[in-house]
């Protein structure tokens, strides 16, 4: 474990061992390809656009800034649903605010590495989170060998899924939000985005933490007495107060999952075996709970384990490419740092 203070990133524990290959990731962004799936269909009419858009290279909040001032508003009235990755091919759904006035002509929309594909309207703004999944194509190339048991941990990771990890992008490169938030939580200020990267990089160091230590033990996937639950692709919890025939078939078919804090407020906290664990694990980032406890964060539950659902694989002469979707909220490198030991050819 490493000190408290240490902002550099630890090896978080794998649920299914050490990876026998190594690889290459993101040698290009055609390597690295995700769509969004919504959830839900634009009604076609209201005061917001919405986008359907494809961007090659792109930042998500830069793409956000040019349709912004292509239609005259400010960024803060234009939505989407999640942060894509920058080094990648992606398509996700954009909404810009249009209440009154001739519509903007998208048509004459011009920007490098970015596509619009389809133009419709909806009556309310596209709100982070609002999406129901990602679907990833991931290519890792300059495999040194595909070993003896890749097809068995490929088998593994769908029947059983990942520990749900926050991703290296969560803490930002060379792990800065952590020490933003260190800054932040010493009395500094910070404008409102960096503020709110700070705050998640504190929350995910002690969620990932916690995580860590259900891995070593065995119970990331089992469901402690007394634990709250979460219901698979959605934010919903309740309390396990007996863990009955019915709820172990749930658990079993990964339709819930057993959670881990992410760290706010402090409040009434039940007692029991995985509540002594959070608090033990919050104690020795005392920094960061108390940090996100004064700046009035709200406490929330985040699921332990990640269902990996219509996992496809093939391999080639050094390759393998993997498809797979995730519930929003997930990160695909919880999924690859099972299957491969990997350098980020982008970081």
């Amino acid at each position: 474990m490493k000190a408290a203070d240490d902002t550099s990133l630890p090896e978080w524990q794998r649920a299914h061992g050490k990876p026998a290959i190594r690889g290459d990731l993101r040698c290009s962004p055609q390597d690295f390809q995700v769509i969004e799936e919504l959830g839900f269909e634009p009604d076609g009419e209201g005061e917001h656009d919405y986008l359907w858009l494809e961007k090659t290279g792109a930042n998500t909040t830069w793409v956000a800034e040019r349709l912004a001032a292509f239609a005259g508003i400010h960024v803060r009235d234009v939505g989407y649903a999640g942060m894509k990755d920058r080094h990648a091919v992606t398509r996700q759904w954009f909404s810009v605010r249009r209440p009154a006035g001739a519509p903007a002509d998208w048509s004459r929309f011009h920007l490098d590495g970015v596509r619009i594909l389809k133009a419709t309207r909806n009556r309310r703004k596209l709100r982070r989170g609002a999406h129901r999944a990602n679907r990833f194509r991931i290519v890792v190339r300059m495999i040194d060998s595909p070993g003896r048991n890749l097809e068995a941990r490929l088998s593994t990771v769908a029947q059983q899924g990942v520990p749900n990890y926050f991703g290296e992008q969560r803490f930002g490169r060379d792990a800065s939000n952590l020490q933003l938030a260190e800054r932040l939580f010493a009395g500094g200020r910070l404008p409102g985005a960096r503020r709110g990267l700070a705050l998640s990089a504190a929350r995910a160091l002690i969620f990932n933490s916690v995580l860590e230590r259900r891995v070593a033990d065995g119970t990331w996937n089992q469901l402690l007495p007394g634990e709250c639950a979460n219901l698979d692709g959605r934010g919903s919890v309740f309390i396990v107060s007996e863990l009955d025939a019915g709820l172990r078939l749930r658990l079993q078919a990964m339709d819930i999952h057993p959670t881990g804090p992410l760290w706010g407020q402090k409040g009434p906290r039940e007692t029991g075996e995985w509540s002594r664990l959070e608090q033990s694990i919050a104690d020795q980032f005392e920094t960061h709970a108390r940090g996100l406890e004064r700046h009035g964060v709200e406490p929330a539950r985040r699921a332990l384990r990640l269902a990996v659902r219509d996992l496809k694989w093939e391999t080639g002469e050094r390759t393998l490419t993997v498809e797979f979707l995730l519930s929003s909220g997930a990160f695909a490198t919880a999924v690859l740092r099972e299957l491969v030991i990997y350098r980020d050819v982008a970081a």
